[in-house]
């Protein structure tokens, strides 16, 4: 019985170290997938028997077992891309893709993405990538769940009017007082400061609009201003903009109270129109942003919030995870920022095949949040390759090997002494 027990001993052996070449081979064979994690083999003996001698009861072993093969979740070195939807997690999250009409969802670290041809962000298996998508009328992400990413204006983004106009201006203290008096435009000795800037109408066209400052009062600091466009017959249309009075300290009041200087606005409207077919009366608000400091006047900058129809051009992931949507107008859309998903026991993950996991009852639930600290810092135009390591690999390819020949030498020589207890009878 003794030395049939080592015969089985040697078939465990036997067994367990060609699972754990098969192990070694796989981890060799995806050296070079992007986001695969290796695995390891853990060995366990089995249940021993129990011997009597005359120092009483032993135990000899049965063999060796195959206790557990872990996925191992290590980081795994970055390499740069020319893609500006590829990404890279660091840290310990997984993305998260569903299979078009399954609601179950998948993990992944292979963050090889792009847009299909329905606008869909998708993993080279087509499975689409989930986050958290953006409120297009606030710009700000919206509630509820996460949901497939999806860039629905692949042709025309339409034009948004213009409905805020910022001049943000220093208005030289030492600038010629010109005295109370109306603004014109033909005349340059009627007004101290001029700039332009172009607003969209409802088609998107650009008109150019013209604001003019004129100091009235050097000793109450007071200047007013003026507006002018060309309507829709090409003639020079005007009006009046608020009065600015700056404190001596060369800002404006703070007319809310939080300790800062803030603009002054006056809602202006354009009417009867641009005479193109769009919007016939248009309201912006006129806002300005201004010091009266002893420097040359000059327009710091400029912004209004219109622009014209424009095509798409790009759609990348930035840093923050967020799919931004680039047009030919120069507007930039945000779509979505990506989810990920943790886990308290990411051993517990089952494969699904394709880079791909599905959670089961030793994993847990994924708990699914936005990147960061936590659940895993986003790299652009980077993937994450493979954390096997091939030297490490080979080690143990070479102990595998030792292992199954020591085994089948036990065999081999059990044959031999069995064949002896068989000479015996003879």
């Amino acid at each position: 019985m003794g030395i049939q027990s080592a015969m089985f001993s040697g078939v465990s052996g036997l067994n367990t170290n060609s699972q754990a070449m098969s192990v070694i081979g796989n981890n060799l064979a995806n050296t070079n997938t992007i986001g695969f994690k290796g695995a390891r083999t853990v060995f366990s003996d089995l249940l021993s028997s129990t011997v009597f001698g005359s120092g009483g009861t032993a135990q000899v072993g049965r063999g060796v077992g195959l206790s557990t093969i872990d996925n191992v979740f290590s980081q795994g070195t970055f390499e740069t891309t020319a893609s500006d939807t590829d990404v890279a997690i660091e840290g310990d999250g997984f993305f998260i893709v569903k299979e078009p009409g399954n609601d179950t969802p998948l993990y992944t670290r292979a963050g090889a993405f792009r847009f299909n041809e329905d606008g869909y962000l998708v993993n080279p298996e087509g499975f689409r990538v989930q986050g958290k998508l953006y409120d297009a009328a606030t710009g700000e992400l919206a509630p509820g769940d996460p949901a497939d990413i999806q860039v629905k204006n692949t042709g025309l983004v339409e034009a948004k009017k213009t409905t805020e106009m910022t001049f943000t201006t220093n208005l030289d203290a030492s600038a010629p007082e010109l005295g109370a008096g109306a603004i014109d435009p033909t005349d340059r000795t009627t007004y101290n400061l001029q700039a332009s800037s172009q607003v969209f109408d409802t088609l998107g066209d650009p008109h150019l609009l013209s604001v003019y400052w004129r100091l009235e009062d050097a000793t109450t600091n007071k200047w007013t201003t003026a507006y002018s466009y060309e309507d829709a017959t090409g003639a020079l249309q005007t009006g009046n903009g608020p009065d600015l009075t700056f404190g001596t300290d060369g800002n404006l009041p703070d007319t809310d109270g939080d300790g800062k200087p803030d603009p002054v606005t006056q809602d202006i409207t354009i009417n009867p129109g641009w005479g193109n077919g769009s919007e016939a009366s248009q309201t912006v608000a006129l806002k300005f942003d201004c010091t009266q400091f002893d420097s040359e006047s000059k327009v710091i900058g400029q912004n209004q919030d219109g622009f014209g129809a424009g095509n798409l051009t790009n759609v990348a992931i930035n840093s923050d995870g967020t799919a931004v949507a680039s047009y030919s107008n120069g507007t930039q859309v945000n779509i979505a920022t990506l989810v990920l998903g943790k886990f308290k026991n990411p051993n517990g993950l089952e494969l699904a095949g394709s880079n791909l996991y599905t959670a089961t009852t030793d994993s847990g639930s994924a708990r699914v949040g936005l990147p960061g600290p936590e659940l895993g810092k986003i790299f652009t135009n980077s993937l994450e390759q493979s954390n096997v390591d091939m030297g490490q690999e080979f080690v143990k390819m070479i102990t595998a090997q030792r292992g199954f020949q020591a085994n089948s030498k036990i065999i081999s020589t059990v044959d031999e002494l069995l064949g002896e207890l068989i000479n015996l009878k003879r």
